[in-house]
């Protein structure tokens, strides 16, 4: 690879007038930016410039090389210029990757940093399968639960809570469960990585065929656990939310996620006095240095909003 060195030093000679100008531009020594030209000259075996004891001037080789020599370092100070303006003002694209279930939260996360920095645009990518991060050039990536071994650097945004849902018409046909035994005979809705996965995925995603185990935790902190089996399984939260909504059963939601529909009447909470293990959600990002604008202002907002997120309460009114 051409050292472009030299070429930035000539230019900065031919801009100040002399060797100990330059020198003085460039934080060196007279003699350094001589040694300087003299290689160039050297490498090519032909003079750049004439020098006097006052002056010097152009050959006619110099004044052909000047120009690339300028254009060379305009280009330099402008790249050090748009770092300077990426590290300062957010613009250009995010990239944000979101399980399917979050991705609702990105919009009112971010809408204040976009209405603030109109150079900004946003590419949102929600999915719950664990896409290449770097291959698909994001910047921001939203995980729940455990994080795979990774380079990158994760930072806790809050614990998600989970709350057991069914619709009123399911609770009315079905009975509504007073105790973790109740649960046993009930049909349940769950979601798996994959439909023909039997691996139980994070401790949230289950198989789709086997038995999976949920535990409760009691008012007096004792837990229970009872062995449950999905009737209809789903890989997406959303698919999820409505199929419980459908009445089809009971699911285990992310509180977030169901609170407009409880406040609607469309789902009730089952054993709302029982809490269910939290979930943490990490944000991860490539690192902590050199983080360019758009993504600190990004992490600023998604640390606010899901900081000031509503988290079920243990004293609701239990589904009748």
């Amino acid at each position: 690879m051409t050292d472009l060195k030299p070429y930035a030093v000539f230019a900065e000679v031919v801009a100040a007038g002399s060797m100990s100008g330059a020198a003085r531009r460039l934080g060196l020594t007279p003699s350094a930016v001589s040694q300087i030209i003299s290689g160039l000259e050297r490498q090519f075996g032909v003079s750049l410039l004439r020098r006097s004891t006052r002056r010097i001037a152009l050959t006619e080789a110099g004044e052909r090389c000047h120009p690339h020599c300028l254009r060379l370092l305009e280009a330099a100070n402008a790249a050090a210029a748009s770092l300077d303006q990426a590290r300062e003002a957010p613009a250009g694209e995010l990239r944000i990757a979101a399980p399917l279930g979050f991705g609702a939260h990105v919009a009112p996360a971010l809408s204040p940093v976009f209405a603030q920095w109109p150079q900004l645009r946003l590419g949102l990518i929600v999915d719950d399968a664990l896409i290449d991060l770097v291959e698909s050039r994001i910047d921001i990536a939203l995980r729940v639960g455990g994080l795979p071994d990774s380079s990158w650097v994760g930072r806790k945004l809050c614990d998600m809570e989970t709350v057991l849902c069914a619709s009123p018409a399911y609770l009315e046909r079905h009975g509504v469960p007073n105790s973790v035994v109740d649960l046993e005979r009930h049909q349940w809705l769950a979601v798996v990585r994959d439909v023909r996965e039997t691996v139980v995925a994070n401790g949230f995603q289950y198989a789709s065929s086997a038995p999976f185990a949920l535990e409760l935790m009691n008012e007096d902190g004792t837990r229970e656990q009872v062995a449950l089996q999905a009737r209809a399984t789903t890989t997406h939260q959303i698919a999820l939310r409505q199929m419980c909504e459908q009445g089809m059963g009971i699911a285990r939601l992310f509180y977030a996620d169901v609170r407009p529909a409880l406040e609607q009447g469309l789902l009730m909470r089952v054993l709302p006095q029982r809490r269910l293990p939290c979930y943490p959600l990490t944000m991860l990002t490539a690192g902590r240095e050199g983080e360019p604008a758009k993504v600190r202002v990004a992490m600023g907002a998604l640390k606010a909003y899901f900081a000031a997120l509503p988290q079920p309460s243990r004293v609701a009114t239990q589904a009748t």
